[in-house]
């Protein structure tokens, strides 16, 4: 039972017709569940946010789980009389462009201002006027807005579009002979930077990357991403490489042949990714190339055996040897010499240990021994016994001359 339910959920029906009110223009969905043998290429009128308009059915489609929870339905399906009646209002749009002109140019403020299109709904009841301005500008066309009410019953509306848009309107031939993808096939439009430009190795000549729209050509995303893979797989340009031709340096990159222009000698050569060899593996292989093997002697060889030694590389490493064991026993002569070292300077501290703990002792001796009668009290000997100061000894060499008597003395005798 639950495979059946997941299969249902799998499959589910149809119920969005794709509407498109232009011929290269924007696709709209609208639920079509009320007309269920509607067709493609069938005109129907929907409601929108501009009033009612006819569209034709291009494509039908499915709701995904993230769209909106209701779409707008369907109101109903076009009748002869609807095509007529927009055939009609379609063929009266150039008499109203021209008027539109006519009344901006004899107001004499609207200069910058271009009107490209005039554009009916199928039922006369809405006038759309499509300018564009030479800058940035918005201008405030509410003298001239008012000005056209005076002249048609419709409702107007005033849009300003973009350099791309006028050139979608306008149609006409690439700078590639073709027609503009713009008006053609391009429903939107996507970003596009210098950075494909140059990903791609085009020119930054303006001629080169701007289209009769002055804007950057929207070829240009085409091939972008192919560019941006191949290019990750290829040497970059002035990098020194390894061909089956020899070491060489990159003097062009070509992605879409997967391949790279390199000079090796002053001759050029036309190297697929997969013949190219990284110079660190050819540095590696020359290396290995030049050493002597066991087979053919001392010389340089590229058989393959095992590398052999020579001579001087035989003598080279008994050499070796001989430092290293001189080394070795210099260090086993040293580590002998410093045990006794450190075996002295551990006695002279057990000593001052001793000489320590028996002054310390000592004073506690004495005074037990004093308290006995007739106890012999020894006097403190060595680091125990008292210093004399220094005040003492320093007063003794003021008085002492330079005969080393008393300067007292000699005092003394003169009077005498």
């Amino acid at each position: 039972m639950t495979d059946m339910l997941i299969e249902t959920e799998r499959v589910l029906p149809k119920t969005l017709a794709g509407v498109r009110f232009h011929k290269i223009g924007k696709v709209y969905h609208f639920d079509y569940t009320p007309f269920p043998d509607l067709q493609l290429h069938d005109w129907v009128i929907v409601a929108t946010a501009r009033g009612r308009q006819m569209g034709e059915v291009v494509a039908f489609a499915t709701p995904n789980e993230d769209a909106p929870a209701a779409y707008r339905t369907i109101l109903r399906v076009a009748t002869p009389r609807d095509l007529l009646l927009r055939q009609y209002w379609q063929d009266r749009e150039p008499e109203a462009l021209e008027l539109v002109r006519r009344r901006a140019s004899e107001m004499r403020q609207y200069n910058n201002v271009r009107f490209v299109a005039a554009m009916y709904s199928y039922d006369g009841t809405l006038l759309t006027i499509l300018y564009s301005t030479v800058g940035d500008d918005r201008p405030n066309l509410n003298r001239l807005w008012q000005e056209l009410n005076q002249h048609f019953a419709a409702q107007i509306e005033l849009r300003q579009i973009g350099p791309r848009d006028v050139a979608k309107l306008l149609g006409g031939f690439g700078a590639c002979g073709e027609l503009r993808c713009c008006s053609t096939f391009l429903t939107d439009f996507s970003p596009v930077s210098i950075k494909m430009a140059k990903m791609q190795g085009i020119s930054l000549n303006p001629t080169e990357i701007t289209g009769m729209c002055g804007r950057l050509r929207c070829c240009l995303v085409y091939e972008y991403e192919q560019y941006v893979q191949a290019r990750q797989h290829l040497p970059k340009k002035n990098k020194r490489i390894g061909t089956p031709h020899g070491e060489g340096r990159v003097i062009d990159v070509m992605p879409l042949q997967d391949a790279v222009l390199v000079m090796v000698e002053d001759a050029y050569h036309t190297v697929k990714r997969e013949d190219i060899v990284p110079l660190e593996e050819l540095e590696a292989l020359a290396k290995k190339a030049g050493e002597p093997c066991t087979k053919h002697g001392d010389g340089p060889c590229e058989c393959g055996a095992k590398p052999g030694k020579s001579a001087d590389a035989e003598a080279l490493a008994v050499e070796e040897g001989d430092v290293q064991i001189e080394a070795d026993a210099d260090e086993e002569s040293a580590i002998a010499s410093a045990v006794p070292e450190k075996r002295r300077r551990r006695r002279g501290r057990d000593k001052r240990k001793r000489d320590t703990n028996a002054s310390i002792a000592s004073p506690a001796m004495n005074a037990a021994a004093s308290e006995v009668p007739g106890a012999q009290v020894t006097p403190p000997q060595g680091d125990s016994a008292p210093r004399k100061s220094r005040r003492s000894r320093r007063g003794r060499s003021r008085n002492r001359g330079q005969s080393g008597s008393p300067v007292g003395g000699e005092t003394k005798a003169g009077n005498e």
